[in-house]
């Protein structure tokens, strides 16, 4: 009954005009960014940060969300009809489903994504619902020994998950972590690498950050590596899959979006993961196996649906923890702290109108995308044609007007051209700054329950192991870490052996 009445007032919150608007604004520039290449949901959210501070707090975040899933959805579109994957889960979806629009099946392709991404979208809601409440109260339990466990877990778990070298991405978190200590101390007041910058006292701007390491980064990158795009696409017929498709659909979805529900928690790229794992279980237990890679709809069903249920359950650990799961969801820990709200377990009772709001507003968003989606198809392809230097200065501009509004200081301009260039040499030598803005979020969190767990012990690092729930914390910290460490093991073995044979 609790749980009707919190989504009474959830959806009481969410149908308000303001926020329908934003929410409808939200999904709609998502999708957009989902279609074009090489932009992506982070680069997006942390250039459109700044212009939702003016907005209220809810409004700000159902608008952000929107963009955030509404982006994870429009990488199908562009990856189905031209084999181009504009957001990084949608390189599965591509594999099956740009074969089928070469048979002429795009259709029943984009129809299937669209059902399984609705139908996901919506069991994952649901279970943030029904989840996010009992996590909460758990979380209420926590002292600093086990918040400083559960960020250690966080941090090193999305080095196990991260694409590439395992080294290079704790790299980028000890350096995240790094710049999230410029500034003074939070206990003395002691400043500290500020390096006589009077700008630099206050720490290092989230928004600076954000925007130069993934916008005007991947900008960079982008015209760099620009390639001619052709988008000639027929008209697309036949949006409704058969009673075949519809038969071979359903399982691939319920297994889609059970593992992106269970997997989207996961720091790092649980959605992405999501979307790889679907794809093999699907290919694995299918009768048909050879079929996939040619055209087989279960690849289009399943990957699609753990991609958007991993969308939405990634907001369990930020609502109820306070702890972002990937980059997005690290500005949005940003976006709630520039609101004055500190994300946690105490969102559901401090603001309950926000808390629900947003998750009742997750449902109308997808409602809102299956709605936009298959008529504006011809739409998002067009915007293929866009060239780059013509769209990529405009964001830029955007950006930094967006960013100087905020203190209206030129330094917040500079620093996003500094963290820019960083951002570009950083990805040169293959390195993802993805870790490195959750070093950057999280490094104060981990200091400050550090510090406050030795202050409380009378400095006995033991507390961390004598404590229950933290010791398990650190023994899966632990196994993480060595699960990320195997791989490399693995190899430096094998070249031993190679040269001894």
């Amino acid at each position: 009954m609790e749980l009707l009445d919190n989504l009474a007032l959830g959806f009481s919150t969410a149908l308000m005009v303001q926020n329908v608007l934003y929410c409808f604004v939200g999904v709609l520039l998502g999708t957009a960014v989902g279609v074009l290449p090489g932009i992506g949901p982070t680069a997006t959210v942390a250039m459109l940060l700044p212009i939702t501070f003016s907005f209220e707090p809810v409004t700000a975040l159902i608008m952000l969300a929107g963009i955030y899933y509404g982006a994870q959805y429009g990488g199908s579109t562009t990856a189905i009809l031209i084999n181009l994957p504009g957001e990084s889960s949608a390189a599965v979806t591509a594999l099956d489903g740009h074969e089928m629009a070469r048979q002429g099946r795009a259709g029943a392709a984009l129809a299937t994504a669209a059902v399984g991404s609705f139908i996901a979208g919506t069991v994952a809601t649901v279970v943030l619902a029904v989840a996010a409440p009992p996590l909460a109260r758990v979380a209420l339990k926590f002292g600093p020994a086990e918040y400083f466990s559960l960020v250690l877990l966080g941090l090193i778990v999305s080095i196990a998950l991260a694409r590439g070298s395992a080294l290079k991405a704790l790299a980028m978190i000890v350096l995240g972590v790094l710049l999230g200590t410029v500034g003074q101390d939070i206990y003395t007041g002691t400043p500290r690498f500020v390096f006589d910058q009077r700008e630099l006292y206050g720490g290092i701007d989230f928004v600076s950050v954000a925007v130069g390491m993934f916008g005007v980064a991947e900008i960079l990158r982008n015209l760099e590596n620009e390639q001619t795009r052709t988008a000639i696409v027929s008209r697309v017929k036949n949006l409704w899959p058969t009673r075949e498709d519809r038969r071979r659909i359903v399982g691939p979805i319920l297994r889609g979006t059970g593992l992106g529900a269970a997997l989207g928690v996961l720091p790092g790229g649980g959605h992405v993961l999501a979307s790889f794992t679907s794809y093999a279980v699907e290919k694995r237990i299918s009768k048909r196996p050879q079929e996939f890679g040619r055209g087989a709809i279960e690849g289009v069903a399943g990957p699609e649906s753990a991609n958007n249920a991993a969308a939405q359950t990634s907001f369990i650990p930020l609502l109820t923890l306070g702890l972002p799961a990937h980059p997005v969801m690290a500005l949005m820990v940003g976006a709630f702290i520039v609101h004055g709200i500190t994300p946690g377990p105490n969102v559901i009772t401090d603001e309950p109108a926000l808390f629900w709001g947003l998750i009742a507003s997750m449902w109308i968003g997808n409602v809102l995308l299956v709605l936009l989606n298959l008529p504006l198809i011809g739409v998002w392809v067009r915007m293929l044609r866009i060239p780059y230097q013509v769209l990529f200065p405009m964001i830029i501009l955007f950006a930094a007007i967006g960013t100087y509004s905020l203190g209206f200081n030129a330094y917040d301009v500079y620093a996003i051209v500094f963290f820019g260039l960083l951002g570009y040499i950083l990805i040169k030598c293959g390195c993802e700054p993805a870790p490195l803005l959750l070093g950057f979020v999280l490094g104060p969190l981990l200091e400050e329950n550090l510090r406050r767990a030795l202050i409380i012990s009378r400095g006995d690092p033991s507390v961390f192991l004598t404590r229950p729930i933290s010791a398990v914390l650190l023994t899966l910290a632990v196994a993480a870490l060595v699960a990320a460490a195997l791989p490399t093991i693995r190899r430096r073995r094998e070249v031993v052996f190679s040269e001894e044979d």
